[in-house]
């Protein structure tokens, strides 16, 4: 039987060619076709349809943007739902809310299938390596389905206990991710504006303690004002508020989170949410310039 892969955007098109080239048998398809256009040429199949995906896969993964893409392609509220998930093991790779994960869960099983959340840590260039890191929740025989698959994307997988424990573990590394990049950030603008020389910032950094796989990626795209996009400004807006909102529903206090909530809104706002997350310099630039955009909470999701 194929493996299924539907969904190939800035993660999910490196991730379904790793596998094509690790020799998986892949059926595949997309909503904008053309992106199918590198998994036919790696040797993938190409499906007309989300349902054609299902009725040739057996373990169907899918890295959608968001839950009504999700639905959509599942058939979620029509009597496709069944005959497409029954006997089959559906992966969530992407992200969305925990509740929503849980309930698909209590679907999926309910028709017949197994289900697994797989979301992943890393962007595009360690997509494009097969380095990402797995995160999986789920009953065991999914998993032991699921882990072996993800070998050529996944340099490490970590078992996260019953869905939606792998998510939650993805928001909490997305948290330290956030608001990561969003210091570094406002240390280049800093040294900038002191009229320090940036490229001895980047040095001095990668030279001492708080040195990192991110800012070692992350320094030389600031330093050349680099926006072109490994992880999209919009996409960290998305789960910024997703991780804002798991954190009200358990009273918990995210007040590096909520700045940054705000921050990535005013560069959402401002036009570059289809850019790199260092973008965020951009709302830094103009909150220094007396120019913020001012975004109301309800305009940040």
């Amino acid at each position: 039987m194929y493996v299924g892969f539907i969904g190939l955007g800035v993660m999910g098109q490196p991730m379904a060619l790793n596998l094509a080239r690790a020799g998986t048998p892949l059926v595949v398809w997309n909503r904008t076709p053309d992106r199918c256009d590198p998994l036919r040429a790696a040797g993938a199949a190409v499906a007309a349809s989300p349902a054609e995906v299902f009725e040739r896969a057996e373990t169907v993964i899918l890295m959608l943007a968001d839950e009504a893409a999700m639905d959509a392609v599942l058939g979620r509220g029509t009597a496709d739902f069944a005959s497409r998930v029954a006997g089959r093991t559906v992966v969530h790779m992407g992200t969305t809310s925990p509740e929503y994960s849980a309930g698909l869960e209590d679907a999926v099983r309910g028709a017949g299938g197994r289900y697994l959340e797989a979301p992943v840590s890393g962007s595009r260039v360690p997509a494009e390596q097969g380095e990402l890191v797995g995160m999986l929740a789920g009953e065991e025989d999914a998993v032991a389905v699921v882990r072996p698959l993800l070998a050529p994307l996944c340099r490490e997988t970590f078992g996260c206990g019953a869905v939606p424990g792998a998510l939650l573990m993805k928001f909490s590394v997305n948290l330290f991710l956030i608001t990561l990049v969003t210091g570094l950030t406002e240390a280049f603008h800093f040294a900038d504006r002191h009229g320090l020389d940036q490229r001895l910032l980047r040095d001095v950094l990668d030279a001492g303690p708080m040195a990192s796989a991110v800012s070692r990626v992350k320094g030389p795209k600031l330093l050349a004002r680099d926006f072109s996009v490994q992880a999209g400004a919009a996409d960290v807006l998305k789960n910024n508020r997703l991780i804002a909102e798991a954190a009200r529903k358990a009273d918990l206090a995210s007040p590096l989170l909520d700045i940054c909530h705000a921050l990535y809104a005013e560069t959402v706002a401002r036009g570059h949410g289809g850019e790199d997350m260092v973008a965020v310099l951009h709302a830094l630039e103009a909150r220094t310039d007396g120019d913020p955009v001012p975004v109301r909470l309800e305009e940040r999701a």
